[in-house]
């Protein structure tokens, strides 16, 4: 369920805003992103694990609150974002 180490390295090597970043918004952001692709897969296939349901609505109201504060302090950065992970909103 959870990514792996390579998998999360190419993730920050992808969204980092400067060499050695790990914790800009945009960072978290796609690792959030890519834990609930994978949360909600496994969750399609076992509908009653409510303990891993809670996690994921977590992260997603997570991933929102860093969303809302790139929007805030710099909607350019927000828009990249969005556009390259493909959210919705």
């Amino acid at each position: 369920m959870s990514i792996t180490a390579e998998r999360k390295k190419e993730l920050i090597e992808q969204f980092a805003t400067k060499p050695g970043d790990t914790g800009s918004p945009e960072v978290q952001v796609a690792i959030l992103t890519e834990r609930i692709k994978n949360l909600t897969e496994h969750l399609n296939q076992h509908k009653k694990d409510f303990h891993t349901r809670r996690g994921l609505i977590t992260m997603v109201g997570q991933r929102r609150r860093l969303l809302d504060y790139l929007k805030r302090k710099e909607a350019s950065r927000y828009e990249s974002i969005i556009k390259e992970l493909g959210l919705r909103r």
